[in-house]
């Protein structure tokens, strides 16, 4: 009895010492299946990549047709090429065959990368409009044209690196060799929870939104922006006189343009940006197109010159207080956003900044209005109601 008793103690020692042998060596196995993992991707190992990281879950909303090209290869290369992880832990689950370990990793920034995403994306959608270039992809970019994006920020742009941990689960197979579980999760934790970003409808706010729309609108050349502002729609197509007006403040806008964003107030989907619009001064055009006009109605050549004349001639002047105004004003607009559950969106996009910038001024006289009408010069009295057929109201 006493040999058994002395025994106990050291059989329990033993069982001890053999559990931590066997955890330690399941541990090192462990360590050894997740560096040797992990070092494929920090070497940037494609099939290892393709392994871990699935191409369509960053953008499963693109068309899913596409070829894999050396395009998408890449953008991960420029990914991964300072990604670096450290094990922190492991636990080892021996009645089930299974492992957890605890890591910390260090990658891009990857929600700046999808900030810088969403705005180039934004931007495009804007230009498109601009260049009059129709998007026929039902579901918006393709694959290909999405990591095209992707690329393009990734070689311009010098992105941070971030920390974060994450759990990594193992199982063991019947050989009782270990494996890394694939899962979403770890593909979203090896991007630095890039997926998640690049799905967040709020990853751009309602200001930042904004602030794409006008500095793309600013960046325009004239032709970008007289089309995307739609001034050329504003005035007949067939009156060559009308479309040196739509040019001419064209012109203007281009040259003169600014903005600021001011305050922003957001009311669950739907947002309004407060901001201060800079561009030409109407209110100095107008008072200067009323002074001339006056002047040439109170004339006897005015009643010489017969309608058609006089049409011309309203135009002429018209065109002349536009292109010789340098002067520039400041106007409070407020700009109404909406979010749709993909992004923030300016809602009427270039309708509303076509009316920020020039109020209503989007009507010329009409060719069959008689300005003898207008103006009355009868017994030497002179009334003129031509100003009523343009409109500059405050923006």
């Amino acid at each position: 009895m006493k040999v058994v008793k002395c025994l106990l103690p050291i059989l329990l020692i033993g069982l001890i010492i053999f559990g931590i042998g066997c955890s330690g060596i399941d541990k090192t196995d462990i360590e050894e299946v997740i560096t040797n993992e992990l070092d494929l991707l920090k070497n940037l190992d494609s099939d290892t990549t393709l392994k871990y990281i699935s191409y369509r879950e960053l953008f499963p909303d693109a068309e899913n047709n596409d070829q894999l090209s050396d395009r998408i290869t890449e953008v991960f290369s420029l990914f991964f090429k300072d990604f670096d992880y450290k094990i922190l832990s492991i636990d080892v689950d021996q009645k089930n065959h299974s492992a957890t370990a605890d890591l910390r990793l260090t990658t891009l920034d990857a929600q700046a990368l999808a900030r810088d995403y969403a705005s180039a994306l934004l931007k495009k959608d804007i230009m498109d409009a601009a260049e009059n270039t129709e998007n026929t992809n039902e579901t918006g970019l393709s694959l290909e044209e999405r990591y095209t994006v992707l690329s393009e920020l990734l070689k311009d742009t010098e992105y941070d690196t971030v920390q974060h941990e994450c759990s990594i689960e193992l199982s063991s197979t019947e050989d009782d060799t270990w494996e890394i579980k694939r899962t979403y999760s770890l593909e979203n934790d090896l991007v630095g929870n890039l997926m998640t970003y690049l799905s967040d409808p709020d990853i751009l706010s309602p200001d930042e939104t904004l602030n794409v729309y006008l500095k793309t609108l600013k960046e325009m050349n004239l032709n970008q922006m007289s089309n995307y502002l739609g001034l050329e729609n504003s005035f007949s197509d067939s009156d060559t006189a009308k479309q040196e007006i739509a040019l001419a403040l064209a012109e203007k806008i281009h040259s003169s343009f600014d903005y600021e964003i001011v305050s922003t107030d957001i009311s669950g989907y739907n947002a309004q940006v407060q901001t201060k619009i800079t561009t030409f001064d109407s209110d100095a055009i107008l008072g200067d197109y009323q002074e001339q006009i006056d002047q040439y109605l109170s004339t006897s050549e005015a009643v010489i010159d017969g309608q058609e004349k006089r049409y011309q001639k309203s135009f002429d002047i018209l065109l002349e207080c536009i292109q010789k105004n340098e002067n520039t004003r400041s106007s409070s607009v407020t700009f109404h956003l909406i979010n749709d559950g993909v992004a923030w969106k300016l809602e009427d996009n270039s309708l509303e900044l076509g009316n920020a910038i020039l109020g209503t001024l989007t009507q010329a006289p009409s060719e069959e209005e008689d300005f003898t009408d207008s103006y009355r010069t009868d017994e030497g009295s002179e009334e003129s109601d031509y100003s009523d057929s343009y409109s500059y109201d405050d923006y």
